[in-house]
């Protein structure tokens, strides 16, 4: 991650009222059961992208209101001028080229390894035990695509797209280069399938991921406690933004702590995280710029690096 390494202005919340104070540290439990219940019901009717979606929808609605009644950084809430290109973003990658990404990495793994499904996966568990697992084997995927999108240069203009960002809220949940999403596919998905889960823990980790995200980025000034030591949260987060590289590179998990405490990434000062978040380069902003920003960048770099090679050399 290229950025500043000095601390940057910290702003003073507002305080807040007894409900508001009651509902900020129930929030991020309250919803995401909630989510998880109406998926289940969805599921257990047969219409699992129905329920997943009526949750998802819900949770965007809720958080967009929270952020509004309960804010966590009043700046944010001003226009940055990027709606258009999060929604965009998001579509693109969220949708067509995530689908396509999973079903290209899963189609070589099988010609290449041929596993059995199921002969290494407990069936015998029940199964929110195994959802737990197929959690903790995906998230070492997550962990590594984030961290080496924040660590390898030729891999930063990528994810350098979703930092771009000047504030966090729920619509800019889905701002990631198709590049960057597709890398995170490839390197989590197939750890599912080389284990043998079953379908329903591919459809519960991509429902509980997507569920995180919109909490993870939400503006809404949910308190998380010891939740913060498990999962990814926005008081988390928010310092994963930060324009601090000691700051910036860490809290790397998708959904699960897990292997940012074992790897020593995981990072929550006792202070306000910073109100200025960002990149130092300067990120066009179009939505089609964007998506050009990152092979622009290389080409940009692979010159620079022949031209610093002398003839004859």
């Amino acid at each position: 991650m290229t950025a500043s390494d000095q601390p940057q202005t910290i702003v003073d919340a507002a305080p807040l009222t007894g409900l508001q104070t009651l509902v900020s540290y129930t929030a991020w439990p309250g919803l995401m059961i909630a989510c998880v219940s109406l998926t289940a019901l969805g599921m257990a009717y047969d219409q699992p992208i129905l329920g997943f979606n009526g949750a998802y929808v819900l949770l965007g609605i809720t958080l967009l209101l929270l952020e509004r009644w309960m804010t966590h950084e009043r700046t944010w809430l001003a226009s940055d001028g990027q709606t258009f290109a999060n929604i965009a973003h998001t579509l693109l990658n969220k949708g067509m080229v995530q689908a396509a990404a999973a079903v290209t990495t899963l189609i070589v793994v099988v010609e290449a390894v041929d596993p059995q499904p199921g002969m290494l996966w407990p069936t015998e568990w029940p199964q929110w035990a195994q959802i737990i697992l197929g959690l903790f084997i995906a998230e070492f995927g997550f962990y590594w695509a984030h961290r080496l999108g924040h660590e390898v240069s030729w891999l930063w203009p990528f994810h350098a797209v979703h930092h771009s960002v000047t504030r966090l809220w729920v619509i800019n949940t889905g701002r990631f280069h198709f590049v960057d999403t597709a890398l995170s596919v490839a390197l989590s998905q197939p750890l599912l399938y080389l284990a043998g889960a079953p379908v329903e823990v591919f459809m519960w980790v991509g429902g509980i991921t997507a569920f995180s995200g919109l909490l993870t980025h939400t503006n809404a000034d949910l308190k998380t406690g010891w939740l913060n030591y498990i999962f990814n949260t926005p008081q988390l987060h928010r310092w994963h933004h930060s324009k601090v590289v000691a700051e910036g590179n860490s809290n790397y998990g998708e959904v699960l702590m897990a292997y940012d405490l074992l790897f020593g990434t995981w990072l929550l000062p006792n202070r306000r995280p910073p109100a200025d978040i960002g990149i130092r380069e300067e990120m066009p902003a179009g939505f089609g710029a964007q998506l050009a920003y990152p092979f622009r960048t290389l080409r940009t770099m692979r010159k620079a690096r022949a031209a610093a090679v002398l003839p004859g050399e």
